[in-house]
């Protein structure tokens, strides 16, 4: 089973000495930033630094500067001659996601919506060929948008953003950062709610991130033994709906407990 990527740890592009550690640290994608954890005067270090990891066959996406700014020429043709890096465009939208897909063809692309123009664009940034995942800039947007990311207050933006992708056949969007890396406890609380609505993973900013997310985002046992006993049920049902526990299942949601056994087990293949 291709087992879809659920955290996503951002490093800055101009620590080279963090980059292993980031690795380590059990994420299942790491994203080597050479945008906004890299001051104007270490852009050029951070660019080198980036390239001579990749340059080692390294596989990361790279969180590129945006296609306005005076770093992306550069940025893209250093990614050029990194074959194995996905790219992470910052300030996504229709225009500068043309831009970068031509520049690389091929190459997996993750659009970052994180402006309200992008977002009232959604439908054709979501269409656009070559791309491969929409991730929510959920800070940047609440700054622009003056909407302030707490209890309720954004999710009928996020649920945009889950459906469109969807319906366009995308990968699952990532939901954006939470800022307070020293409360694990929130930080599940987090996750667990990016799930409940839909995202496929999170970005991360701090390695005590990672494992809250990825536990958030695991099947636990307790859904797996529900998931066999579901398959078991409309098994013996011969295909006809059944109940399991006192609730009805049919054949969606016989499909929903065949993805949550398999994501457990190839979790837990190990």
């Amino acid at each position: 089973m291709s087992l879809l990527e659920r955290s996503f740890l951002f490093v800055p592009g101009h620590q080279p000495e963090k980059f292993d550690k980031a690795f380590a640290s059990g994420a299942h994608a790491v994203i080597l930033d050479l945008e906004d954890a890299v001051a104007p005067d270490r852009k050029q270090h951070a660019r080198q630094a980036v390239a001579a990891w990749l340059m080692n066959g390294q596989h990361a996406v790279v969180r590129i500067n945006a296609a306005q700014t005076d770093w992306y020429e550069d940025d893209i043709a250093m990614l050029k001659n990194a074959a194995g890096a996905s790219v992470m465009l910052p300030k996504a939208d229709e225009a500068s996601l043309l831009l970068t897909t031509r520049a690389l063809p091929g190459r997996n692309v993750i659009g970052l919506v994180e402006t309200v123009g992008a977002y009232m664009e959604l439908r054709r940034i979501v269409n656009m060929p070559g791309l491969q995942r929409i991730a929510f800039g959920s800070v940047d947007f609440a700054t622009e948008s003056g909407i302030d990311d707490v209890g309720e207050a954004m999710t009928s933006i996020r649920t945009q953003l889950v459906l469109e992708s969807y319906h366009a056949g995308l990968l699952p969007p990532m939901d954006g950062v939470s800022l307070n890396f020293r409360d694990e406890n929130q930080m599940r609380q987090d996750a667990l709610r990016s799930r409940q609505l839909g995202f496929g993973g999170k970005l991360c900013i701090h390695p005590s991130q990672v494992l809250a997310v990825n536990a958030a985002f695991q099947p636990s046992l307790e859904e797996a033994q529900w998931a066999r006993r579901v398959v078991e049920a409309f098994e013996a049902s011969s295909g006809a709906a059944t109940s399991v526990d006192g609730k009805m299942i049919d054949k969606p949601v016989v499909q929903k407990a065949l993805q949550v056994m398999a994501e457990f087990n190839a979790r837990n293949a190990d």
